[in-house]
């Protein structure tokens, strides 16, 4: 008898349990080695999941909205129809049989290509000549009647996302090969409001009746975990004021060739940073851990709860440009849950901004496994004496660090803001050098 069980895979390194989001393949359907079966939600994204078997999908023991812990089995695989029956008593009797032939270990805390079970994450292990599909494009090609063969995906490794549909749905007929246009970029947070303000766009609120209790979803068990782990780091918090007239000046300019105010305090913040390595730095038994990159995590609020952080890598390194480029398209796959584990695990520093919501000032919690993160307000027009002894009206915007005591000292902290207040005050132009 071969048949096999799906474990739940590790997805992320903090992923301790997953929830089924949809089964690609019903009971019955035949499944082919490296082809996707199940989509599951982890703590931060959809992932498609592949299975390493072929043969049937015999039985499914956790059903869509339903979650499971990591390693546990969630369904069997027969290698040939006439087992099904048999995979299915199996499940009725809790399990594997003792006869059995040998079934994967549950996967490890990172899948990977080499994993001998169900690995793949948003396309990873995508191979030449395999349709790869997000679900929600699955489903609105079915709704929509596309054939999706006909498609050329404008996702990473060719996926075809939701937009690729829609695109091709407005256009009302269905070219054979020709790539779809990626999709409209999602305006981006604005930490410093320029002297016209703009509406962020309104975060959709929970649908919940009066009195009722709603579960969390796997995004906020994720976020819980976090802050509670952070509950035993020794923190401190240093303010500062910028002044951000010459910054605003130099977004106007160049705005219209897509970059974004993130960008450029992100790449402000970077640049700061070459200088000061240990507020880049974080904490480890052995000792201090100095990154060799500066990979610039930015809270994003999803739209149904939770919260996440696109990373933007090297951001020191890269052109004010392509940063706001990579930074549109990681808003826009972070809300549709499609991004890789290391496009949000990665980061060494972190900003948090509230300052499109009018917030002048708030402290932002200190995330496991930095050393630092950023909170920053808005900016608003202040009243200054300035160095002629007169008085004039410059753009100000508050921002406040919070650092690991453990490492990272008061002195540190506010070396760091001095210089990038001096960056932003003087000199921004060279942020787009």
């Amino acid at each position: 008898m071969s048949i096999h069980e799906v474990f739940m895979p590790a997805l992320s390194s903090t992923m301790t349990e997953g929830k089924i989001v949809s089964w690609v393949k019903s009971p019955g359907d035949k499944v082919e080695k490296g082809e996707t079966v199940v989509v599951v939600e982890s703590d931060k994204a959809d992932m498609d999941v592949e299975t390493f078997y072929e043969g049937f999908l015999a039985h499914i023991i956790v059903e869509a909205g339903e979650t499971a812990p990591v390693g546990s089995a969630i369904a069997f695989i027969a290698e040939t129809e006439a087992e099904i029956e048999q995979a299915k008593s199996l499940a009725n009797s809790g399990g594997m049989a003792a006869n059995a032939t040998s079934s994967p270990e549950p996967i490890p805390a990172t899948a990977s290509a080499t994993t001998p079970a169900l690995v793949s994450q948003n396309g990873s292990n995508h191979k030449e000549g395999r349709l790869v599909a997000s679900p929600r494009a699955r489903k609105l090609a079915k709704e929509l009647k596309v054939d999706l063969t006909t498609l050329q995906g404008s996702g990473p490794h060719g996926r075809i996302v939701a937009e690729d549909i829609e695109a091709l749905s407005n256009k009302g007929k269905q070219p054979a090969t020709t790539p779809v246009a990626p999709p409209a970029p999602v305006p981006s947070s604005t930490p410093v409001a320029p002297p016209a303000p703009r509406t962020p766009a309104p975060i959709p609120a929970v649908a919940a009746v009066p009195g009722q209790i709603v579960p969390l979803t796997t995004f906020q068990n994720a976020v819980v975990r976090n802050m509670v782990a952070t509950i035993s780091v020794p923190v401190f918090r240093v303010g500062y004021t910028i002044t951000t007239d010459g910054l605003d000046k130099l977004y106007k300019q160049i705005k219209s060739k897509g970059v974004t105010m993130t960008a450029l305090l992100a790449k402000a913040v970077a640049v700061t940073l070459q200088k000061h390595p240990l507020l880049n730095a974080s904490y480890s038994d052995q000792g201090i851990v100095y990154h060799s990159d500066i990979n610039i995590s930015v809270a994003v609020a999803m739209d149904d709860g939770g919260l996440i952080t696109p990373v933007l890598q090297n951001a020191d390194a890269v052109d004010i440009y392509s940063l706001s480029r990579t930074w549109k398209s990681l808003v826009d796959r972070a809300r549709a849950k499609q991004l890789q584990p290391q496009e949000y695990n990665s980061g060494t520093f972190t900003l948090s901004n509230l300052g499109m919501f009018g917030v002048d000032k708030f402290d932002a919690i200190l995330p496991p496994g930095q050393g630092s993160i950023l909170a920053i307000g808005a900016s608003c027009p202040q009243v200054v004496a300035t160095a002629d002894g007169l008085f004039g009206v410059r753009q100000q915007m508050q921002v406040n660090i919070t650092s690991d005591h453990r490492i990272i000292y008061g002195a540190h902290a506010a070396a760091f803001l001095q210089d990038l207040a001096k960056l932003i005050e003087t000199n921004p132009q060279s942020l787009t050098m």
